[in-house]
């Protein structure tokens, strides 16, 4: 299965917005309880054990297709930060249209790249 960049995108609002998911308990979703009812569970199960790996949401495996999830990691809010404005996310996305594939460093360093134009920075 491809990363879908979108998608993670918007798993990490989702959990981001959710009161239950501040780290005091593991919590499971189906994917119309994330907001993805046009994914299916393996599809966001995926992503979420990707989002797991790289460290941005602390998650659990617990024999189901979807990973339990419990919060955001201080990684998680950074990059999420980075890409939040839908207005910076589409300019981002347009930087790496065309590409085969983008990691999420440079995903990252683009839209902080697009931020730092927003404000005048160098």
């Amino acid at each position: 299965m491809q990363r879908d960049m979108d998608l993670i995108r918007a798993l990490l609002l989702r959990i981001e917005q959710d009161p239950t998911l501040d780290g005091t308990r593991w919590v499971g979703f189906t994917p119309a309880e994330l907001g993805m009812e046009d994914r299916s569970p393996n599809e966001v199960g995926y992503h979420l054990d990707l989002l797991i790996e790289a460290g941005f949401v602390q998650g659990k495996s617990h024999g189901e297709t979807i990973p339990a999830i419990c919060k955001l990691t201080w990684q998680g809010h950074e990059f999420l930060d980075s890409i939040r404005d839908p207005g910076v996310w589409i300019s981002t996305k347009e930087r790496i249209k065309g590409l085969a594939s983008v990691t999420l460093p440079v995903i990252a360093a683009i839209a902080e790249a697009e931020i730092k134009r927003r404000l005048g920075l160098p």
